[in-house]
C-alpha cells in the first residue's frame, strides 16, 4: 500500500511537471515553425521559463466579476486538475510501475475525461458574462459530438483485446500493436482527442479571435494557471491513453519498459503542438458536421468490421 502511494505521488508530480514543460514545448515549437527564437533567456534553452511563469502568476491580482457565481467560479478550475491527476494513476506506464489495475480501467478513463468537460462548461456559466457563456455553450455541444467517435474507437480496441483492463489491453499488443490492426480507430481517436482537449483546429470554446478567451476570459492569477495546467495535463493523459490503446503501451520493438512509453507519449504531445500551429481553426458548423457526418459513421463502420472479423476468427 505504501509503495503504491509513493508511486502515485511520483506519477502525479511527473504529470504536473510535464504540464508546465508542455507550455515550454509549445512556445519552442511555435517559435521554430514561425521562424522565431522562443523562450531562451531564463535558464539554459529557456528551461526555467515555466517556473518563472508560475511565480509571476502567483503574484498576479485575482479578479472575480461581480456577477459571477463565486463558489462555482472557484470550483471550476479545480475539476480539470482533479480529473487529470486521478486519470494518471490508472495508466500502466511500466510492467513494474502499475499503481492499480481495475477491470474497467478504460471506462474509468473515459468517465474522468468527460468529467474534465464540466470544468469548461461550468467556468463559462459561472462567470455570467457574454464571451465565457458562448464558450461554454460551444464546449458542451463539442464534447457531446466528439465523445461518440472516441467511445466507438475504444470499443474497437476492447473487441480486439477482449478486456476493459488497461493492462490487458497493453499485454494484448505484445506481438502486434493495435495501430497496425486498427489504423482507422487510431486516426479517429487521435482527431477526436484534439476536440476533447480543445486544441486547434477544434479550439472553438476559447477562440481568441472571436471570444477573446472564451470560457476562461474572466479568470486570472493562479485560477487561470490551473486551466492551463489542466489543458496541457489533459494532452499528456490523452497521449498516454493513445499509447496504451494503440501503440503497445510500454512494449517496444526490442524490449519493454518505461522509456518506450515516455518516447511514444512525447511524440504524440509534439503532434498535438505541431497540429495547432499548422492547421487553421474550423468554423463551428464545420466542426459539428465533421463529427456527425464523418467521424461517427466511419468509426461505427470500423467497429462493425472489426467485430465481424473477430467473430469469424472464433
Amino acid at each position: 500500500m505504501i509503495f503504491n502511494i509513493i508511486k502515485g505521488f511520483i506519477l502525479v508530480f511527473g504529470v504536473l511537471t510535464g504540464s508546465a514543460y508542455m507550455v515550454w514545448l509549445e512556445r519552442r515549437v511555435s517559435a521554430w515553425i514561425q521562424d522565431r527564437i522562443g523562450p531562451n533567456r531564463v535558464g539554459p534553452f529557456g528551461l526555467l521559463q515555466p517556473l518563472v511563469d508560475v511565480v509571476k502568476l502567483l503574484f498576479k491580482e485575482e479578479i472575480v466579476p461581480i456577477t459571477a457565481e463565486k463558489f462555482i467560479h472557484f470550483l471550476a478550475p479545480g475539476i480539470i486538475i482533479v480529473s487529470v491527476i486521478t486519470a494518471s494513476v490508472l495508466i500502466p506506464v511500466d510492467p513494474n510501475f502499475i499503481i492499480t489495475n481495475p477491470g474497467i480501467g478504460i471506462l474509468l478513463i473515459m468517465g474522468l475525461s468527460s468529467l474534465s468537460a464540466y470544468s469548461v462548461v461550468l467556468s463559462g456559466f459561472a462567470s455570467l458574462t457574454k464571451y465565457p457563456v458562448l464558450g461554454s455553450l460551444r464546449a458542451s455541444a463539442q464534447v457531446v459530438s466528439y465523445e461518440i467517435p472516441i467511445a466507438l474507437s475504444v470499443l474497437s480496441v476492447v473487441v480486439l483485446s477482449n478486456s476493459l483492463s488497461l493492462v490487458d489491453i497493453v499485454n494484448a499488443q505484445k506481438e502486434t500493436w493495435f495501430i497496425l490492426i486498427n489504423p482507422i480507430g487510431f486516426i479517429v481517436f487521435l482527431i477526436a482527442s484534439f476536440a476533447e482537449t480543445n486544441r486547434a483546429p477544434f479550439d472553438l470554446p476559447e477562440a481568441e479571435s472571436e471570444l477573446t478567451g472564451g470560457y476562461h476570459t474572466e479568470f486570472s492569477s493562479m485560477r487561470f494557471a490551473w486551466f492551463f495546467a489542466g489543458e496541457y495535463g489533459h494532452i499528456i493523459i490523452s497521449s498516454a491513453v493513445i499509447t496504451t490503446l494503440f501503440l503497445g503501451g510500454y512494449h517496444g520493438p526490442i524490449a519493454s519498459g518505461l522509456w518506450w512509453f515516455l518516447i511514444k507519449v512525447f511524440i504524440l504531445c509534439y503532434i498535438f503542438v505541431w497540429v495547432r500551429w499548422t492547421f487553421p481553426r474550423l468554423r463551428y458548423d464545420q466542426l459539428m458536421k465533421f463529427s456527425w457526418k464523418l467521424l461517427i459513421p466511419v468509426s461505427l463502420i470500423n467497429l462493425l468490421i472489426i467485430a465481424l472479423v473477430k467473430i469469424l476468427q472464433l
